[in-house]
């Protein structure tokens, strides 16, 4: 989706984690991996954003992580959402921001369905070996977040 506003947008960035492999896309445009993400739409939450972006750029079903405990409360007509393991604000441009709700979430595949409409340079599962090969230069934001997901939902 383009941006709903010309100064700061909120995204939402999915680590998708299969057995002991995390999902990572190398972006068309700034031609480094990231995960799976994008925009949030007017009409939906970042959990709604989180489980739609993963679905339409790489055709997986998941199940967000969500280690929230003890009590929360609620009132009727609001929904409790799965808290993000991360929340950053960074720089696109010179002129544009972005605010990032980092999910980690599991995929009972690992089958993907690349869409017609995402361009990508690439999609790889990587396993926790692979984050530190120079080969793949990933940025050291995405290498960390990518641990820490095959951290907390790889099977021990």
């Amino acid at each position: 989706m383009s941006h709903i506003h010309d100064k700061i947008d909120f995204v939402v960035e999915t680590f998708v984690v299969h057995g002991d492999k995390v999902l990572l896309r190398k972006h068309d445009k700034f031609k480094f991996w990231l995960s799976v993400g994008g925009h949030i739409e007017l009409n939906e939450d970042p959990v709604q954003a989180a489980i739609r972006e993963v679905k339409e750029e790489v055709g997986l079903d998941v199940k967000l992580y969500d280690d929230q405990s003890g009590d929360s409360f609620y009132e009727e007509g609001e929904t409790t959402l799965v808290r993000p393991q991360y929340i950053n604000r960074h720089s696109i441009s010179s002129t544009h921001e972005h605010v990032a709700f980092v999910y980690f979430a599991k995929a009972a595949s690992d089958k993907l369905t690349l869409s017609d409409l995402e361009v990508t340079d690439g999609v790889k599962w990587f396993a926790k070996e692979e984050l530190d090969d120079p080969i793949y230069d990933l940025k050291t934001k995405v290498n960390f977040y990518a641990k820490k997901a095959l951290e907390k939902l790889t099977a021990k």
